[in-house]
């Protein structure tokens, strides 16, 4: 297993896993990776990164990358678990079969959503594959936590999710149960999601949008920020160590290897923000196919023991056990 972690003759899985942990259901940009035109435009040099997935299987192939998503793994003070989902894009299917069923993840406690594109909810409609099976949907439903435009812009994309009551006439359908619940877009109004309080981090995804990303921990201090191409001066006090307090660990967006986006931060970028952050150690997310998750943790190696800051490309499947 990619975190070392022992499966047990009997099924369960060794103490390794009692505590919290945070798993990357995926590490990719909202194509994923590999490129579906690397795999079927015809190419002298075909790309090495895409062309690898034909021949490795997902599970040992780090460069193959799911939209982005996070699972926590949230054990509370008796050692009960709750498992907070961020984000359920258009390869969350995928990932539940994939990482919920190597890392022995029996339920989806609550959902948090960082914005409303296509990577981000498409999997919303999947959610009935981890809630009990009720033909006539008599069952709880799964708290899930979303700004006001994201949730205007999902009551026209999914009608039948956010529908409180069927209209005369109509007939029941199995759907996923959904209990939505508006947060606002304010550093200063956290919520508590499944026990767990997370802080709204509103960055710029472009400067037409704001996307969400998320602060949470007491006892290791986390952010997640997925989605971002500019930081407003609040969000950026909060979670810089010369403001609010330094961060354990930071997970952000890097997009291409080389250049900028409008509308994500790109690898020189990134890497510039967490210098200015200074946190203790950063995972980055959202990679195209131009990363090469070996070589480019190669370099990143180097860079971390000259810049004094640990960072790593994170990857599909990654358990990172933390105490919060």
């Amino acid at each position: 297993m990619m975190d070392g972690s022992i499966p047990m003759e009997n099924g369960t899985v060794s103490s390794e896993h009692d505590g919290s942990a945070l798993i990357f259901l995926g590490t990719g940009c909202s194509s994923a990776v590999p490129n579906a035109m690397c795999l079927i435009q015809r190419s002298d040099s075909p790309c090495y990164v895409c062309s690898q997935s034909l021949s490795i299987p997902p599970e040992r192939n780090p460069n193959y990358r799911g939209n982005t998503s996070l699972l926590i793994d949230y054990c509370q003070s008796d050692g009960k678990h709750k498992y907070i989902q961020i984000d359920v894009g258009k390869t969350f299917r995928e990932q539940v079969l994939r990482w919920f069923t190597l890392h022995k993840i029996p339920q989806v406690d609550s959902i948090i959503l960082t914005h409303e594109h296509a990577d981000a909810v498409l999997g919303l409609d999947d959610i009935r594959s981890v809630q009990p099976f009720s033909p006539t949907n008599d069952i709880e439903p799964t708290p899930i936590f979303v700004s006001q435009y994201a949730m205007d812009s999902l009551a026209v994309k999914f009608p039948y999710l956010v529908q409180k009551k069927l209209k005369e006439g109509q007939e029941v359908r199995r759907v996923a149960q959904l209990d939505w619940r508006i947060i606002e877009e304010d550093c200063e109004k956290p919520f508590v999601a499944s026990d767990l309080s997370f802080t709204p981090l509103p960055v710029m995804h472009g400067e037409d949008y704001v996307c969400l990303g998320f602060l949470f921990g007491e006892k290791s201090r986390v952010a997640y920020i997925s989605d971002v191409s500019r930081f407003p001066p609040n969000t950026e006090h909060v979670i810089s160590k010369s403001g609010g307090g330094q961060l354990d660990l930071l997970i952000l967006d890097t997009l291409y290897k080389t250049g900028s986006h409008n509308t994500h931060l790109c690898f020189p970028q990134t890497l510039d923000t967490i210098k200015r952050l200074c946190p203790k150690r950063a995972l980055l997310i959202g990679m195209t196919h131009e990363f090469d998750h070996h070589k480019d943790n190669e370099y990143l190696e180097e860079w971390s023991k000259r810049e004094g800051i640990p960072v790593k490309l994170a990857h599909d499947g990654l358990r990172v056990p933390i105490d919060l």
